[in-house]
């Protein structure tokens, strides 16, 4: 079995949140976003090395944070770049040769940890693995430079749903297929880890994701987060 690491970027702000704090220190259930987004990694069966790639901003805050809460673990911080893509590439020195790495948004807590381990297993077979999920509702574009408050859509089309996934994290790579793509420069189009890898050539196998893997983005994502894990569905 290769060794087996995460990055967690939380290089986030909270402005969607309409809050002051950024979104992976906000609080849910009595735990920061982000504890919960660790801790994912720390109760697998198998030791997972980690590394957080985290906002030169609220740095302070979360070492304040796990001093006080006695929430201390083996990882290794990373000060976060302009980009995601750079956030994640300035961790690619922490990575050896022949392991698997998940990459994870730091503001998705909501997996069962089964979930992580099958996807870090299909990372034995495949160098590329990316979950991703069917849209369910109906999708449709809009005119560019359309306002999105209601009042003034422009013109819109409806688009076959059934061509479409939605993608999700964790991807997990093997480390020498991810490092070599994080060589390449940077790219507006970089949505991803997915969309870096393949560019560089590799091809990507696709697995079931979860429905309840959502990016904690807006306030209603917390009321449904915290909704999520009062019912015990995740465990």
């Amino acid at each position: 079995m290769r060794e087996r690491y995460v990055i967690i970027p939380a290089g986030g702000t909270g402005s969607r949140m309409g809050s002051e704090l950024p979104k992976q220190m906000l609080d849910l259930c009595g735990k920061p976003v982000l504890r919960w987004t660790v801790e994912l990694f720390l109760s697998q069966p198998f030791e997972v090395r980690i590394i957080i790639s985290i906002n030169e901003s609220i740095k302070d805050m979360w070492l304040e944070y796990c001093y006080k809460n006695n929430f201390v673990f083996p990882h290794v911080l990373v000060t976060g770049g302009f980009t995601r893509f750079h956030s994640v590439r300035k961790a690619m020195k922490y990575l050896p040769e022949g392991a698997s790495v998940a990459v994870h948004d730091g503001v998705r807590p909501l997996l069962r940890l089964g979930d992580i381990a099958a996807l870090y297993d299909e990372a034995e077979e495949y160098p590329a693995v990316v979950p991703v999920i069917p849209v369910a509702d109906s999708m449709r574009t809009f005119s560019a430079g359309s306002a999105q408050d209601g009042t003034e859509w422009g013109v819109s089309r409806i688009v076959d749903r059934s061509i479409y996934r939605l993608v999700q994290t964790p991807q997990v790579f093997h480390t020498e297929v991810l490092k070599r793509a994080y060589g390449q420069p940077y790219s507006r189009e970089f949505t991803d880890d997915a969309s870096v890898v393949e560019k560089n050539g590799v091809p990507l196998h696709f697995c079931q994701g979860s429905r309840f893997n959502i990016k904690l983005t807006a306030p209603d994502d917390m009321a449904l987060a915290a909704a999520l894990i009062d019912s015990g569905c995740l465990r």
